[in-house]
């Protein structure tokens, strides 16, 4: 039998799909295409050039790069040579960050794009490990530890057309166990921890996908997302090419921030049959939208919005959908759709189907938004550590709120806190044990032994399974509120769904470390509150102004308590009784974001520590005190 390598799975998609293009790229004013047969071509030149450079079987190498063909040719290099890639994300820019990443891996290459090169050069000379640069774009200035891309081609062609014999032995001798990659976490509470991946661990996860969603030969998807993250890695790169499928990447540009502004005018050109997205780009799509919307005047607005609300109903939670007396709305929902909704996806390409999202909890609000507009978002759920894939709602069997059914092959229960199973309906922490659970952490035996125990994954998520076997995530263990009297309890749900109901609101960390009381760190919306003052002719500078919007604020979060329009979503105790109004946002860049999008509690709780404190003070349970007044006063 065969083993069941990335490598061989490449290489039967080449001669199944051999004249389909797998690769769609846009370099200069129009996209051109790859076909499987020429992907081949490359990819083999560049792995016989490792080879020719000193890359063996078990080596380690990085791969830093914007999503690109040679990211696919890059990786598909290493593999083929028997070697682990070690993708890193091209938003680590902090130089220890990325020096513990390539020293820990013990990477003895690295493959870098232009724009990231200058990172490597400031730390090469601490990594004794690294013999060789692999630059994907020439340099007039090559240090003598440098290869350019065009250069390791040509000795890559020179070996082949000698030693193809012994190319092919190299790559046929991979076993599905061996290791593919090492992904790295964040690193949000302590040094990042290498997740290692084997070969079946990717090709068991793309079955059980492909399983779960069939992709049809016709598909093309514009990866939107960081190429390294396990996400788009799985779901877009390889299973596409188990399926004969095509991926377009986003135009790079010079930097993050130009390639950002690229993706609206690429979508509109590659007509991507459905996009993968995470909740924080799925936001912005709506935000735009919904500005769209609001700048063709009332009268579209009204009729948006009626559109919205009866599409609402009609849809349901997509399971029930036009179900029962809802299928008499069917006529109007046509109307509307033709007015409005297809006139919002034409922004998408015309051709989008769906979106799958992952990467956090995706608010049911927000996947309504989109299931009205007739591009569903299907969420799905899974982690680096499972390839990444354990469940996903999908056009065939959905329920919106849900992460959706699990996948083939996988074992699936629910412990408590002691490794009990827990009964259908009754929360706790999801474990799992299949072929995609990864083979554990890269040199860290006491992890590995935390999170596996006798092939089971703990993951460290709290959720539940319902009666029809729609798996429901809740959030991290981690991040639970503890109350002064024991009970725990999940806020991301909390915090999405006042976020997503607010427009004023647009992030909020709740906080209870064994307190009478739950507080929130809040981020507000600086513009749609200036818009709310300009409707009162009031303005943030003045005393009125401020104190107008922090009752609003307020406002916002009381409609999910006592006599509220939501009141009854969420226990009243774990709804905020205090809150601390933040001048700046959660990101990246002040790493209270990690690289996924999720909030890093830890270091968020400890840089507001003083904030915090204050809010179990009786003074600051009025939202216009005196700390909150000087934030908003400085919105202007």
């Amino acid at each position: 039998m065969l083993e069941r390598t990335l490598p061989q799975l490449f290489e039967e998609s080449v001669k199944k799909y051999s004249k389909n293009i797998l690769m769609w790229e846009k370099t200069s004013d129009k996209y051109e295409g790859t076909t499987y047969v020429q992907m081949q071509k490359l990819v083999h030149q560049f792995a016989a050039g490792l080879q020719v450079v000193g890359l063996n079987k078990g080596d380690r190498s990085a791969l830093i790069s914007e999503g690109r063909n040679d990211w696919v040719i890059a990786e598909l290099g290493v593999l083929f040579s028997g070697a682990i890639n070690v993708p890193i994300s091209v938003k680590v820019d902090e130089p220890n960050d990325l020096k513990f990443r390539l020293a820990h891996s013990g990477c003895k290459m690295v493959i870098v794009s232009k724009n990231h090169r200058a990172k490597i050069q400031a730390i090469k000379n601490d990594l004794p490990d690294l013999e060789k640069i692999i630059l994907l774009d020439e340099a007039n200035d090559q240090d003598k530890d440098e290869i350019s891309k065009s250069d390791l081609m040509k000795c890559g062609e020179e070996y082949l057309k000698k030693h193809q014999k012994e190319f092919d032995k190299r790559w046929q001798s991979i076993k599905e166990n061996d290791y593919a990659n090492i992904c790295y976490t964040s690193g949000t509470t302590a040094d990042p921890k290498g997740i290692i991946l084997t070969h079946r661990n990717y090709t068991s996860n793309v079955e059980q996908s492909t399983a779960l969603l069939p992709i049809p030969e016709r598909y093309v998807s514009l990866l939107i997302l960081p190429w390294d993250h396990a996400f788009a890695h799985t779901c877009g790169i390889y299973t596409l090419m188990k399926n004969g499928a095509s991926m377009a990447a986003i135009k790079i540009g010079k930097t993050l921030i130009e390639t950002l502004r690229n993706v609206p005018l690429n979508i509109k050109e590659v007509k991507p049959s459905f996009l993968l997205s995470v909740p924080s780009l799925a936001k912005n799509f709506r935000k735009n939208i919904e500005n769209g919307i609001r700048d063709k005047g009332q009268k579209v607005e009204k009729l948006f919005n009626a559109a919205m609300k009866m599409a609402f109903d009609y849809n349901g939670l997509g399971f029930d959908r036009g179900k029962g007396l809802k299928k008499l709305k069917l006529p109007l929902y046509k109307i509307y759709d033709k007015l409005i909704f297809s006139k919002i996806r034409e922004g998408f390409g015309g051709r989008l189907e769906f979106f799958i999202g992952g990467g956090a909890l995706l608010d049911i609000e927000l996947q309504r938004f989109f299931y009205a507009i007739g591009i569903p978002m299907f969420q799905g759920y899974g982690l680096t550590e499972s390839a990444p894939v354990i469940s996903a709602n999908v056009p065939a069997c959905h329920k919106l709120g849900s992460s959706g059914k699990i996948v083939k092959d996988l074992e699936v229960k629910i412990c408590d806190d002691k490794g009990n199973e827990l009964p259908i309906g009754q929360s706790g922490e999801l474990v799992v044990k299949g072929e995609n659970v990864m083979a554990g952490y890269w040199k860290n035996e006491k992890a590995t032994a935390e999170s596996l125990k006798d092939g089971w994954l703990f993951t460290g998520d709290l959720g539940y399974l319902d009666a029809d076997g729609f798996l429901y995530i809740l959030g991290r263990f981690k991040s639970l509120l503890i109350a002064n009297d024991g009970e725990k309890y999940s806020p991301e749900g909390i915090e999405e769904a006042i976020t997503e109901t607010s427009p004023y609101i647009d992030q909020m960390m709740l906080y209870n470390n064994q307190s009478p009381y739950t507080v929130a760190l809040l981020v507000p919306n600086k513009e749609a509150l200036s818009r709310y003052l300009k409707e009162q002719n009031l303005k943030f500078i003045t005393k009125e102004g401020q104190t107008s919007a922090l009752k609003k604020i307020e406002s916002e979060i009381a409609q999910f308590k006592e006599g509220g329009k939501f009141a009854g979503t969420f226990p009243q105790r774990w709804l905020p009784s205090a809150v601390a109004v933040l001048g700046e946002g959660f990101t990246e860049q002040n790493h209270f974001m990690n690289s996924t999008l999720k909030m890093v509690r830890g270091k968020i709780t400890e840089f507001y520590k003083n904030r915090l404190d204050y809010l179990f003070t009786a003074e600051a349970k009025d939202i216009c005190n005196h700390q909150n007044i000087m934030i908003v006063s400085r919105f202007e």
